[in-house]
């Protein structure tokens, strides 16, 4: 499964630089033996927040524990409180995970492991006498890779960051694969006193149903999508604890509920007898899947011939809700984006698994302001013949960010990789060029469409 990512508020249009998978850290350099529960990765389930106002972005992913039965555990891991950590230690540690993962071309300063290391030793000359000054070191050291989304988070903006919740109880999903190849839901993180937690939900446990609805097999991002609801209603589960451990059922009252970002309406259009659906997708969240899914089929019962998607001043979302929707469109086996990165985790071919929902032509709205998951549905629908681009160059925001969480709550951000499209195109810093910038009439959309078919299978 493609990590979810987080990319972080865009920078003015007008500077049009460098959206993001997470994955876990690397093994931390530090010799301390620290407690599973502080090594942690931001959103294994791939958050890409890239709305300018947004400060939430993703969930603190919890390393996953041993498979072990409850009360079985020794008690030999004793937790080592933040103030264990020396400060060279948290130096080395934010030092590693650059080290390890971060994308060169990202920045705007030469870089190479050579480099990188004489850093670090120019770094660790001398003594590091308070925690304020490993934190400034941390920032300056990340700034100088020139690279406007590798940062450092305090530990305040990383608790705001790690507590992003896309279920509306307050849990992370990760899908496990088991020895039969099928996946399983396991409770990879969870906001602490959150409904779920409260409910008596652990990290580790196996989520197995969702209102009697059986989720194994089923995606994350799918399962959390089902999850959610209008605040205050309740959701019933069906957990399976640790690997071992007993089956219960509980009801869990839901904290929030993503708003829907889906708004759409039937039109026609002047000089043609056709009926068109128009969609505006305001942001990609948890339900904009579900809430689409719902608007094309009403669309198209009503009679529409064709669809309008509105991704103008779309500034991204989860980026795992942008390649589901993307996924809607397009045939099975079709190309919906390429990650590429140094850490073999963040290289992916991300394609179709199903067909598509609807077949008639598609054009998408698209301006200076359309960013990260918008251009991945976007070049997926281009590129695969599936929809006309119409409007301005998009923004171009191609490049994925890993949260890392180091072992005193603060964090970093860091470049790890980038998105290409299917026809192999660096969506970063160039955007994506419409094909029309006025909207076409049905007859020009489909000639276009066509031709694009015959010069794809030549």
């Amino acid at each position: 499964m493609l990590p979810l990512s987080y990319a972080p508020p865009l920078p003015p249009p007008q500077s049009r630089p460098n959206p993001t998978p997470s994955h876990k850290p690397k093994p931390q350099p530090c010799v301390l033996l620290f407690p599973a529960a502080l090594r942690t990765a931001a959103a294994a389930a791939a958050i890409s927040f890239s709305l300018l106002a947004g400060n939430a972005a993703a969930v603190a992913a919890v390393e996953q524990p041993p498979e072990i039965c409850r009360g079985q555990d020794d008690g030999r891991e004793v937790e080592v409180k933040a103030e264990a950590v020396t400060n060279e230690q948290l130096v080395e540690e934010a030092w590693e995970v650059v080290n390890e993962g971060f994308l060169p071309d990202a920045g705007s300063r030469p870089w190479s492991p050579e480099l990188w290391m004489q850093r670090k030793q120019d770094i660790l000359q001398g003594s590091i006498k308070s925690r304020s000054r490993a934190h400034d070191i941390i920032t300056k050291m990340l700034a100088s890779l020139g690279d406007p989304y590798t940062r450092f988070l305090s530990s305040s903006d990383f608790s705001k960051m790690s507590k992003y919740d896309m279920t509306g109880i307050g849990l992370n999903l990760r899908e496990i694969p088991d020895d039969n190849g099928s996946l399983r839901l396991v409770v990879l993180g969870l906001i602490l006193d959150g409904p779920a937690h409260s409910a008596g939900v652990r990290q580790g446990d196996e989520l197995l149903s969702v209102n009697g609805i059986d989720v194994r097999g089923k995606s994350a991002f799918d399962v959390s999508s089902m999850l959610q609801g209008p605040k205050e209603t309740f959701v019933t589960i069906k957990v399976k604890h640790d690997s071992c451990g007993p089956v219960e059922s509980m009801k869990v009252q839901r904290q929030m509920a993503a708003r829907t970002p889906i708004f759409y309406r039937l039109e026609k259009r002047d000089n043609e007898n056709s009926s068109v659906g128009y969609i505006h997708i305001k942001e990609f969240n948890a339900v904009a899947k579900k809430d689409l899914v719902s608007a094309l089929k009403r669309l198209q019962n009503s009679g529409a011939s064709y669809f309008v998607l509105d991704l103008r001043d779309n500034l991204g979302g989860l980026v795992q809700a942008g390649i589901e929707i993307a996924k809607l469109f397009l045939n099975k086996g079709d190309t919906v984006i390429y990650t590429t990165g140094r850490d073999r985790q963040v290289q992916n071919t991300i394609v179709a698994d199903s067909g598509p929902l609807v077949t008639t032509p598609v054009m998408v709205l698209v301006n200076n302001r359309t960013a990260s998951a918008s251009e991945i549905v976007a070049s997926a629908l281009h590129d695969n013949c599936k929809a006309v681009l119409v409007g301005e160059r998009t923004f171009g925001k191609g490049l994925i960010q890993s949260v890392f969480e180091l072992h005193d709550g603060s964090g970093i951000v860091v470049t790890v990789g980038k998105y290409v499209t299917p026809n192999h195109k660096d969506i970063n810093g160039d955007g994506i060029e419409p094909d029309y910038r006025r909207l076409p009439d049905l007859n020009e959309a489909r000639d276009y469409l066509s031709r694009c078919q015959s010069k794809k299978l030549s």
